[in-house]
């Protein structure tokens, strides 16, 4: 798997936004982040699916508490419906950092709460928010902010795709996950290189290397297929097999660095709870592999 040297530069500058900026949110939008996927003639870059993924794994390498997923969501939806008056008016506000959010069918909406344009998707119409009473929801993951949204007042935008829609979020989040499971596995092996047991560093014990290179090939294998999400299928595939491989690299994190693990103070236990509600963002595995069974290949 191979990149393009402008797709490394924008992997660079993400990753050193994230580096020197403690609320990157505003950094990331200077650089370009929430135009990427926008064309041109609505004030965007006009970058395809890869360049949004590249950005998703950088974010969810440090698990970036940032609204760019649900702006991508709400990007995607306004640019798969035929209303160029809503285009015109709402994606060159996204394209300058504005954060949107997309309500589907499930209970919770990713930054529901704190979106500047809400929109929602009932069958194949997407409508336009114009009031409803959001609340924040505390989960177990503090970096992925999800909020109950009751709609007061919407208008229609058009037709929406919501398939499309779905299966570019799919590619999104297994890009992310693969990021983040990257970064655990790096956490540990750094761990295991300086934690002792019986006079040697744990990670010198061959048992221990033969684990964390079944994680790499596996974490390797997982980011192939995120790259690869580009239709119905491989989308399906790329989500079941990202979050196997998320949540398998997390428990093996908690493990091996013992009982510092589920302290407050270590960062193996937030990894541990992204992996898990990643997982379960946009159906759970489980139906993703029944899709994978009813399409033709």
């Amino acid at each position: 798997m191979s990149f393009t040297e402008e797709q490394e530069a924008l992997r660079a500058s993400v990753r050193k936004a994230l580096e020197r900026n403690p609320e990157p949110w505003q950094a990331l939008c200077e650089i370009g982040v929430t135009a990427l996927a926008i064309p041109e003639e609505y004030g965007g870059l006009g970058a395809g699916l890869t360049e949004i993924q590249i950005v998703a794994e950088e974010l969810g390498r440090v698990l970036a508490d940032v609204p760019f997923l649900s702006t991508v969501l709400a990007t995607q939806a306004l640019l798969s419906t035929e209303d160029e008056t809503a285009r015109k008016r709402l994606l060159p506000r996204l394209a300058e950092g504005t954060t949107g959010a997309l309500a589907l069918t499930g209970e919770y909406v990713i930054d529901g709460d704190t979106a500047e344009i809400l929109l929602a998707a009932k069958g194949n119409t997407l409508y336009e928010v114009d009031s409803a009473h959001k609340r924040h929801t505390p989960t177990m993951d503090e970096t992925r902010r999800l909020a109950s949204v009751e709609i007061v007042d919407a208008h229609p935008v058009g037709e929406v795709n919501i398939n499309q829609v779905r299966d570019v979020a799919l590619a999104v989040l297994a890009a992310e996950q693969a990021g983040a499971a990257a970064r655990a596995l790096h956490i540990t092996v750094e761990f295991c290189k300086q934690r002792k047991q019986f006079g040697r560093a744990i990670g010198g014990f061959q048992a221990l290397k033969h684990r964390m290179a079944d994680l790499y090939v596996l974490i390797e294998t997982a980011r192939s297929a995120a790259y690869a999400a580009t239709s119905e299928r491989m989308a399906a595939i790329a989500k079941v097999y990202c979050s196997e491989a998320f949540c398998a690299v997390a428990a093996e994190m908690i493990q091996l660095h013992g009982g510092i693990a589920i302290t407050w103070e270590h960062e193996a236990h937030r990894y541990f709870k992204r992996a898990h509600l990643s997982a379960q963002l946009f159906g759970a595995p489980r139906d993703h592999l029944a899709r994978v069974g009813q399409t033709p290949v």
